[in-house]
């Protein structure tokens, strides 16, 4: 049991910048208690001066690798399909459980300093991942990597064990969701991705599969299946509302079509995508077929991204969709908010991503004299478009104070430990 500051403590933010007026915000437990004009006070046991400060929802990083912070810097600048067979696929292999907890607890750390509250990962060593995500106080999905490479025996070993890790993730705090996550159409068979299916059905769980990402993955789906990969998906009824699917950059009408009837969720990740010459997610096309909603934005691994400040990938996701589409009103500001915010709380179920009575204390709060935010014409705009993750002065999730002042506990001693784990891990993959 971690024992955060002010823990289980009232907490009174007082005079602060909300949807253009000052207020105060009053949390009690792990839940937004009130709202009421500055000035109303209620008794608190720990107060924050909200003054020169706004306050706005903790982002959400709808798609991440997170102990990829380790590999950080490791392997840029190379065609994707050599970067994950002679990089990372073979160092993955040498990760431990211990690699793992470090390399999320940075990613923990980067991602409270700089205002996210919530991440969906899928990684190798799931406990080693729950274990850092108890320590540091954040919210988030934890699927195991799930890759059978079409081999029987493999798939049954991959099966026991999400059935095993299933059954702990019941003992885990609500902040902690237990997914499913089998890797992709290329690396998962169809019984294995069918018994997902229904495992997923049986157990009402949200399913975590990249999808359509690259050329190549599409045209080897036509060649073995003979479809498409989400025509695939949806002849062996993969598809429903729980799928929360990274990337679909190659779409054609059809699947976008299928998407939108099977209720599917959609991560966009412009920086990945970008990074690794992947292509451009079809986002007007989306949104046309009425699948606006449905899509939340994410980082993806730092070994291709290479941070996960969600400030960056607001704005390169709207200007890589004006720049790609010649409309300069191509994803506005106040969508890449969404996309980041309220849309990924609804995707993940989660009853946060606006400050509201009522809603999860998931709040964070802006320095307003920080120089990327002077003048404040437009917060959102201001926020999408000029700020990143310096701007960020206090971090609370699920009612505790994670971030205070920019300084989280025991910061120093994570960024040592992490960088000596990193280094030793690359070491131990040298031949």
């Amino acid at each position: 049991m971690v024992l955060y500051k002010y823990d289980n403590m009232a907490i009174l933010i007082k005079n602060v910048l909300l949807e253009g007026k000052k207020r105060n915000i009053y949390i009690k437990g792990n839940l937004i208690a009130a709202i009421s004009e500055a000035g109303n006070n209620k008794e608190a046991e720990f107060v924050i001066d909200g003054k020169d400060k706004a306050a706005i929802p903790g982002l959400f990083n709808a798609h991440t690798h997170a102990a990829m912070t380790l590999l950080r810097g490791y392997a840029d600048d190379m065609q994707l399909q050599e970067w994950l067979s002679t990089k990372i696929w073979p160092i993955e292999e040498r990760m431990t459980e211990e690699d793992v907890y470090w390399g999320t607890k940075l990613a923990c750390l980067e991602m409270i300093k700089s205002g996210t509250v919530f991440f969906n990962d899928m990684y190798w060593h799931w406990r080693g991942s729950v274990r850092a995500v108890m320590e540091s106080g954040i919210r988030a999905a934890l699927s195991a990597v799930f890759i059978d490479g079409f081999d029987e025996g493999r798939a049954k070993e991959q099966m026991k064990r999400n059935e095993t890790l299933y059954e702990e993730s019941k003992n885990l705090p609500e902040r902690i969701i237990f997914m499913l996550g089998p890797h992709a159409i290329y690396t998962v068979s169809e019984e294995s991705l069918c018994w997902v299916r229904d495992f997923a059905e049986e157990h009402d769980l949200l399913v975590h599969i990249h999808l359509s990402e690259t050329e190549r993955e599409v045209r080897e789906c036509v060649e073995v299946y003979g479809m498409r990969p989400v025509e695939f998906l949806d002849s062996i009824g993969f598809l429903s509302p729980r799928t929360i699917a990274p990337h679909c950059v190659h779409l054609s009408r059809k699947e976008i079509e299928i998407l939108k009837k099977r209720d599917v969720k959609i991560v966009h990740t412009p920086v990945s995508n970008m990074k690794l010459a992947s292509g451009r997610m079809p986002y007007e096309e989306l949104k046309w077929a009425g699948l606006r909603s449905n899509i939340a934005l994410g980082t993806d691994g730092c070994a291709s991204n290479n941070n996960l400040d969600m400030f960056e990938e607001m704005k390169i996701a709207s200007l890589f969709q004006k720049a790609f589409s010649g409309d300069t009103t191509s994803m506005p500001a106040e969508e890449a908010f969404a996309l980041a915010t309220r849309n990924a709380a609804k995707m993940f179920r989660l009853n946060s991503g606006t400050i509201a009575k009522g809603k999860l204390a998931d709040v964070v709060l802006l320095d307003l004299k920080q120089v990327k935010l002077v003048p404040n014409h437009n917060l959102i705009s201001n926020i999408v478009y000029s700020a990143n993750g310096s701007c960020v002065d206090t971090v609370i999730c699920d009612g505790r104070i994670l971030m205070e002042d920019r300084k989280v506990e025991g910061e120093e001693e994570i960024k040592k430990k992490a960088e000596r784990v990193a280094y030793e891990l690359v070491n131990r993959n040298s031949p």
